[in-house]
């Protein structure tokens, strides 16, 4: 199972760097999603990153500020997000699964089986 961190509050602006890894197998070889989840909406997809060739895949709404990457070294991924707004705040969690074909992922829910707990993100002044 994925674990995430590094969530926090941050002021309108400001950039946060959230972290997901695993000990159970190595992040590499699969899609790893970032997805996202504010009070009373539903979940939505936000990035994700293929395996393989690591080709990502971002939702308008982040699009120029946010940047997923991955550090096989450490069986990390990464996901830096700038310029944060207060739409941006939720419950961040990491997701991994298979795309359609191999080295494509989505940000379609469906596509993912793993999900970790969590990590909250909060944008205010």
């Amino acid at each position: 199972q994925p674990v995430e961190s590094g969530g926090g509050l941050v002021q309108p602006g400001g950039s946060l760097r959230l972290s997901c890894t695993t000990s159970g197998f190595n992040l590499r070889y699969w899609n790893v999603g970032w997805f996202r989840q504010a009070p009373g909406k539903e979940r939505e997809g936000v990035v994700c990153i293929s395996d393989g060739v690591s080709a990502a895949d971002y939702a308008d709404s982040v699009k120029g500020r946010f940047t997923i990457s991955r550090d096989s070294a450490n069986n990390t991924v990464y996901l830096v997000m700038n310029n944060l707004n207060a739409e941006d705040t939720g419950v961040y969690y990491c997701l991994v699964g298979r795309g359609p074909d191999p080295g494509i992922c989505t940000l379609d829910k469906g596509r993912y089986a793993s999900s970790g707990q969590g990590t909250q993100v909060t944008v205010s002044s």
